[in-house]
C-alpha cells in the first residue's frame, strides 16, 4: 500500500468579509502576542512584521494561499497550520518551521484566543461549517510507514525516543548512548542483574546494558516486526545466551527481575490501563528490585492532546501527568526515588532527526511516500524540536523501587 494522506475536502469559498475577519484576528493576535522575536509574514505581496523589530527576523513565512492559511490556523491551531503546510499554502523563506512554532508557543496565542469570546465564537463558527461539509471525517491518515522511513532519520539502534545531550558535539548516536547509559546508572545495574525492558522496540537499550553492564536481558514487544528484527540483531551480535526478545505485552510477563525499564510506552496506553501496567511491573520486580519509566508526559493541570499528532502521527496516544504516574506507583507500594524531566533534550534529539531526514528524504521511494506525506513528516519532526524547546510538556524519568527500606545512593545521577 502506498503511503498517502487521505484527501481532505477543500474549504468552501466564503464571503471576502469573513476571510478578512479571520485574517484580522490572526494578525491582531500576532501583533499583541509576539514580543521576544521578530517574524515576517509575506501575505499578498506585503511584508507584515511582528515582535521585536530591532533584531533580524527569526523566520520569514511566505503565505501563498492566505484564505485557507488564516482559516485553518484560527480554527485548528497546530493541526490547521500543519495541514496548510502539507497543502503548500505556505513555505518558510528564512529560518525553519520550528522557529515559527517556537515563536507561536512562546506567545501562548491559544490562551489569548480562549480568553476572547468573539474569537472563540469565530472559531466555533468555522468548525461548525467544516463539520457540515465533512472536513472532520476520516481524521486518521492511512499510511503504511516502513523501516526505510525510520532509517532515514533514526540512529543505528533505531531508537525512537528522546536522547540525552551531554556535549555540544554529541551526534544522534551519542545522544541515544547517553540516554541508555544514564538509565543504566540510575537503575544501578550490576553484572549478573536480570533486566526486563517492556516495549523494547529494536532492543537498543537492552543491547547496550548487556554489552556494557554485564546484565542478563529480556525484552518484550507487541510488534511482531520489531520482535523479529530485534531477535535478528541479538543473534548477529552473539548475545543470544544473555539476551532474549519475546513477543508479549506487559500483561504477559513471566518471572521476576532485578531491574525493569520501560521507554516510550506508557504514553501509548489508555488511562484505564495505567494501573494494570504499573501493577504488572510491581509483580515482576524482585523484592529488592528497581524500575524506571521513561515517558512523554503532561506538565499542566489539563491534558490537551495536540490534534495534529493525534490525527497523523500517534492516533490514540496520550501524555500521562506526573501525578497519575506517582499515584499508581504509590497504590502498588512502589517507592519513588527520583523524578527528572529531560524534555529540553528532545529539542536536540529532534534537531538531529530533522537534519538526517532532510539529508535522506530524496532517497525515499516517491511512489510509496507522496509529497504531502513527506511534508507532513517534516512538519512533525519540526514539532518535536519546537516541543522540546518551548512546550510545557515533559519527558519524565521516574525511578522507583520495591523496597522503600533498601539502601540507595546519596547523590542523584
Amino acid at each position: 500500500m502506498s503511503t498517502a494522506i487521505e484527501e481532505r475536502p477543500v474549504l468552501a469559498e466564503q464571503p471576502s468579509v469573513s476571510n478578512s475577519k479571520y485574517k484580522k484576528i490572526i494578525l491582531d493576535l500576532f501583533e499583541s502576542g509576539i514580543e521576544e522575536d521578530h517574524i515576517v509574514l509575506r501575505v499578498d505581496h506585503e511584508d507584515l512584521h511582528f515582535g521585536d523589530m530591532s533584531v533580524e527576523p527569526r523566520v520569514v513565512v511566505n503565505v501563498r494561499n492566505s484564505e485557507p492559511f488564516f482559516q485553518n490556523m484560527l480554527a485548528d491551531g497546530n493541526l490547521g497550520l500543519a495541514e496548510s503546510y502539507m497543502d503548500e499554502d505556505f513555505d518558510i523563506e528564512k529560518g525553519q518551521i520550528y522557529d515559527l512554532l517556537i515563536v507561536l508557543l512562546k506567545a501562548r496565542l491559544e490562551e489569548k484566543i480562549r480568553n476572547n469570546p468573539s474569537q472563540v465564537a469565530a472559531i466555533l463558527w468555522i468548525r461548525f461549517r467544516n463539520l457540515l461539509r465533512g472536513r472532520y471525517k476520516n481524521v486518521q491518515s492511512h499510511y503504511d510507514t516502513g523501516d526505510d522511513l525510520f532509517e532515514s532519520f533514526l540512529d543505528s539502534h533505531m531508537t525512537y525516543s528522546c536522547g540525552y545531550k551531554k556535549s555540544d558535539h554529541d551526534s544522534l548516536e551519542q545522544l541515544q548512548i547517553n540516554k541508555f547509559d544514564r538509565i543504566c546508572q540510575k537503575l544501578d545495574l550490576k553484572e549478573g542483574d536480570t533486566l526486563l525492558d517492556i516495549g523494547c522496540g529494536y532492543g537498543g537499550m537492552l543491547i547496550h546494558a548487556v554489552q556494557n553492564y554485564g546484565v542478563k536481558g529480556t525484552g518484550i514487544t507487541i510488534s511482531k516486526h520489531h520482535c523479529k528484527l530485534a531477535q535478528d540483531r541479538v543473534k548477529e551480535l552473539g548475545l543470544s545466551d544473555r539476551l532474549k526478545i519475546e513477543f508479549a505485552s506487559h500483561k504477559e510477563i513471566k518471572g521476576k527481575f532485578d531491574k525493569i525499564v520501560s521507554i516510550g510506552m506508557m504514553e501509548h496506553l489508555t488511562r484505564p490501563d495505567y494501573r494494570t501496567y504499573i501493577r504488572n511491573i510491581s509483580n515482576a520486580l524482585s523484592e529488592d528490585g528497581m524500575g524506571l519509566i521513561h515517558t512523554i508526559g503532561c506538565n499542566t493541570s489539563k491534558n490537551h492532546h495536540d490534534p495534529f499528532i493525534q490525527k497523523y502521527v500517534f492516533p490514540g496516544s496520550g501524555q500521562p501527568k506526573l501525578s497519575e504516574i506517582t499515584h499508581n506507583l504509590e497504590q502498588e507500594k512502589l517507592a519513588i526515588l527520583d523524578v527528572e524531566n529531560i524534555v529540553r533534550h528532545y529539542m536536540h534529539t529532534g534537531l538531529e532527526w530533522l537534519s538526517r531526514f532532510k539529508e535522506n528524504v530524496d532517497k525515499l521511494d516517491k511512489s510509496k511516500y507522496d509529497k504531502q506525506f513527506l511534508r507532513m513528516w517534516e512538519y512533525y519532526l519540526n514539532c518535536v524540536v519546537a516541543g522540546g524547546a518551548a512546550t510545557d510538556g515533559s519527558v519524565y524519568h521516574v525511578l522507583f523501587n520495591k523496597n522503600a527500606r533498601a539502601d540507595f545512593r546519596l547523590h542523584r545521577i
